[in-house]
């Protein structure tokens, strides 16, 4: 078998031939020719393909996001609700502070010794009045925290009763200004003016106030007694019997037949006393609510009355003098 030669392959010999190929991947070193090798021709680099664009990348962890106002939407209402609490808790302290200064005063005064006692404040009087204050008070540091409100609210119900007292005498006043056979009816509205205003505020509201200052049963049956018998008499006020001296209901409604001015006067009276009575059924429910839930009993009531009365100085001395009478007595009778 002849050997063949691969480089004599026709295929191989044409593309050997075209010069325009000639590199030296087609030099045969085994060819027994003398020609020197054909020229390297180094073909023309090609450009690189620009690089395809990438998505940028995206932010890493450490990297801080930006969501827009999401963020400081929600951070708003939560700083303005810090606010508001630590704004709520500076006056709260506030006021303990200036519960706690009141208080202080007054352990204050208690210190100066039995002798010194605490100087009235009221009614508040100017000093060049020739009457001075008649008792000492302060619901912020005599009564506890617990009861000043209700304290408070008895305190100005008293003043609206005044208040309604004296308007009644402006309204018996009209009356009078248009009938004149309606007289004794003013002069009981003038009466009714001068009598309840002080005593109401001795009767029941500083028994009231009292009760609640110290715990004191008997106080509390004071004020339940006398407190009572008033609300009553608010009823009778807003029914207006004529000639009694209010300016209820049916004294309005008569005095309305007569001039309509007048007549809304004593209407807009009795409005003020059913109001009154209103008000005064609710704060005798609201102070016995507040009495079953202290310690006070009837039998400390009649403790507190024997103990206050045994310690009242007048008393001590009648029963000394009583009793050295009847010894007196006894000695000196015959035998």
């Amino acid at each position: 078998m002849d050997d063949h030669n691969p480089f004599q392959d026709p295929a191989v010999t044409q593309h050997g031939s075209n010069t325009s190929y000639a590199t030296l991947d087609l030099y045969n070193p085994f060819e027994g020719t003398v020609e020197p090798p054909p020229p390297y021709e180094a073909t023309a680099p090609t450009a690189p393909a620009p690089p395809a664009q990438t998505p940028p990348s995206r932010t890493t962890p450490t990297e801080p996001r930006n969501y827009g106002s999401y963020n400081t939407h929600n951070a708003q209402p939560a700083v303005n609700a810090t606010t508001a609490e630590l704004m709520k808790r500076q006056e709260e302290l506030e006021r303990k502070a200036r519960e706690l200064e009141r208080r202080e005063r007054e352990l204050q005064s208690h210190s100066l010794g039995p002798g010194a006692a605490r100087q009235n404040n009221w009614p508040p009087l100017p000093s060049f009045c020739p009457v001075g204050p008649c008792f000492y008070q302060d619901i912020n540091v005599e009564i506890s925290q617990r009861f000043q409100r209700t304290v408070t609210v008895m305190y100005y119900f008293w003043l609206f009763g005044t208040g309604t007292l004296l308007f009644n005498l402006i309204s018996s006043l009209a009356m009078f200004c248009i009938d004149t056979s309606v007289g004794v009816g003013l002069g009981l509205a003038i009466l009714w003016a001068l009598l309840f205003t002080p005593c109401s505020f001795v009767c029941w509201y500083r028994p009231a106030y009292k009760a609640f200052r110290s715990d004191s049963s008997f106080n509390f049956f004071v004020f339940f007694f006398v407190f009572f018998a008033q609300v009553v008499v608010y009823v009778i006020m807003t029914i207006g019997i004529p000639g009694w001296g209010f300016s209820g209901w049916i004294v309005s409604l008569t005095a309305l037949k007569k001039s309509v001015a007048v007549g809304a006067i004593a209407m807009m009276n009795a409005i003020l006393f059913t109001a009154q009575a209103a008000i005064g059924v609710f704060m005798l429910k609201k102070v016995h609510g507040l009495y079953r839930q202290t310690d006070a009993s009837f039998q400390k009531a009649q403790a507190e009355f024997a103990t206050g009365v045994m310690s009242n100085q007048a008393v001590r001395q009648a029963a000394a003098g009583a009793a050295a009478n009847a010894a007196q007595g006894a000695f000196a009778a015959p035998r």
